[in-house]
């Protein structure tokens, strides 16, 4: 009986150990209206960012605030972050369907990569530009664009083949969610612009993280 109790006793203080906290940031899901959701769903405080992948803006908040927003934010299920899409042109359309490859665990790996890279493949958007010779419907005219300008050279580093992007190219609900995205941007929230951001659904006044960090609750170490 002795030696029952006192293997009884190593075991429980093992068994009375707390679990490792939950990392938010690794937890993505689909929105309702089509956007990424990184973190925890009740969190308090939920930040949405319209972007455009053809914004230089864009690329330079994600290159500076993605990292503090996962580490000091999202992952402790304090904050949660949604990224939509306000398109402003059929380069940044192609970019944001290419996005959606792969569903929600991909997406914020080929969001940051697509801004990371930006400045390549925007140089190859600008010479495809100024050819005449382009397809007229609108799917071939993405899947043309995605093929000629870096972007799918950029996705097939990623793993996807050029078939698998083709479709997402073509995907009509992946289509219908992006304008729809788009339009609730520019004509019911009113953003002036790209990054755009929103908090708790109020709009916030900038489009720099430093503006954006400002208006978040502080970070507690």
């Amino acid at each position: 009986m002795k030696k029952l109790l006192s293997l009884s006793l190593l075991v429980l203080p093992a068994a009375l150990v707390a679990a490792p906290a939950a990392n938010w940031a690794s937890r993505v899901t689909m929105t309702p209206i089509g956007g990424h959701y990184m973190g925890n769903p009740a969190a308090p405080t939920k930040l949405v960012e319209y972007v455009s992948y053809t914004c230089s803006h864009c690329a330079h908040f994600v290159s500076e605030a993605s990292a503090p927003l996962r580490t000091d934010y999202v992952k402790g299920g304090k904050v949660g972050v949604e990224v939509r899409n306000a398109v402003r042109d059929k380069y940044d359309l192609t970019a944001a369907l290419l996005a959606r490859c792969g569903g929600p665990t991909k997406f914020m790996s080929n969001h940051e990569a697509l801004f990371a890279n930006q400045s390549a493949w925007i140089t190859q958007v600008e010479s495809y530009d100024r050819d005449a010779q382009k397809p007229a419907d609108q799917i071939p005219a993405l899947q043309d664009i995605g093929q000629k300008t870096g972007l799918y050279a950029l996705m097939n580093k990623r793993g996807f083949t050029n078939a698998q992007l083709n479709a997402c190219i073509a995907n009509p609900q992946s289509m219908k969610q992006v304008l729809a995205m788009t339009d609730e941007a520019w004509t019911k929230v009113k953003i002036t612009g790209t990054p755009g951001f929103t908090i708790n659904g109020t709009k916030v006044d900038g489009s720099n993280w430093a503006t954006v960090k400002a208006a978040l609750p502080p970070v507690v170490r």
